[in-house]
């Protein structure tokens, strides 16, 4: 029986017009460009600004301007998976929101969050959907207000994130194309270096903890980088070897774009060469779950059909995994 493979046959993305470059940022809070280049590698990050505006409004334009390049009928999808860790509101899904903007009548959806690891998840997850022969499109939602859950006294946690939104369109093939092996992996006992302390049902929004500002991202720079780093890069050498790939087999990693260093390690660890890596932190900083989309969005008119490509991502949880692609079509 001919093996159905899921295939990304489309992607896209949506930029909010406002940068926020490292010299505003040293004018709202002690660092300097230097101070933030030097650690993190970013230059500047985009900002969704206006009033009443949520992550849905980064994914839906996202997802009509996919609908509109792949000619896909918004009533075709039969699904939306929404990876964020910045839901417009505990409920409903911003997956039913997003769906609901962009005219996806026929599509249920959910929303899916494993911090920086969503879109890894979302996509293994989409894949799988796809595999079994029930679904036909299937869109995966990358998208992330940070900047709404960004603490802008703080200089070790404000100058790493910006707000971005993807959306990537998967469909059956016959081909050898496609998500071709995933591995996906976490230990709730890294929750304690990262996480948000207070609006779950642990700590539920009070007076009080709105005034200890603990609604913001709380980050333990030094124990999330050494995890980071080990786990990211170690991941991906596994699912290398696991499907017989040498470096030189590889046309891209695509890594979370959490840090610079941690981008360069992960590449080390596995013989890639500078060029053979996608970054643009330096343009957008951690987008969560718009990073990886983000950049094979950008890169789209470089990959070819066969390309290897491996994506990696590490986040809160701790979550951390890796896909082994294969991308499914020429340039555009």
């Amino acid at each position: 029986m001919t093996k159905l493979r899921a295939a990304i046959t489309g992607i896209n993305a949506y930029l909010p017009d406002f940068i926020l470059t490292n010299e505003e940022l040293s004018r709202m809070v002690e660092t300097s460009d230097e101070w933030i280049t030097t650690r993190t590698g970013i230059k500047e990050r985009r900002i969704l600004k206006g009033e009443g505006l949520g992550t849905s409004d980064l994914g839906a334009p996202a997802v009509k301007g996919l609908l509109e390049k792949t000619n896909t009928d918004p009533l075709d999808v039969d699904m939306l998976i929404c990876a964020t860790v910045t839901p417009d509101m505990q409920f409903p899904a911003t997956a039913n929101i997003i769906s609901d903007k962009s005219g996806l009548k026929n599509a249920w959806s959910y929303d899916l969050n494993a911090a920086c690891s969503s879109y890894i998840y979302a996509l293994t997850t989409a894949s799988q959907f796809i595999e079994t022969g029930k679904y036909k499109k299937i869109i995966v939602v990358g998208a992330d207000k940070m900047s709404s859950i960004v603490d802008y006294e703080d200089r070790a946690t404000c100058v790493i994130f910006g707000d971005a939104g993807t959306a990537t369109l998967l469909e059956p093939t016959t081909e050898d194309f496609g998500v071709m092996d995933s591995i996906l992996r976490s230990d709730g006992s890294g929750r304690i270096h990262l996480h948000q302390k207070a609006g779950g049902s642990v700590k539920p929004a009070s007076h009080q903890s709105v005034d200890a500002r603990e609604h913001f991202i709380y980050q333990e720079g030094q124990a999330v980088f050494k995890f980071a780093v080990t786990n990211m890069a170690d991941i991906s050498v596994e699912i290398m070897k696991n499907n017989g790939l040498k470096s030189e087999d590889i046309a891209y990693l695509v890594p979370h774009q959490a840090n610079l260093r941690i981008i360069e390690a992960t590449a080390r660890r596995m013989g890639i060469k500078k060029e053979q890596v996608m970054i643009n932190i330096y343009r957008y900083g951690n987008t969560t779950s718009a990073t990886i989309p983000l950049c094979l969005w950008e890169w789209e008119d470089k990959m070819k059909k066969g390309d290897n490509i491996i994506l990696s991502a590490f986040g809160g949880g701790f979550t951390w995994g890796s896909i082994y692609l294969k991308w499914a079509y020429d340039p555009k």
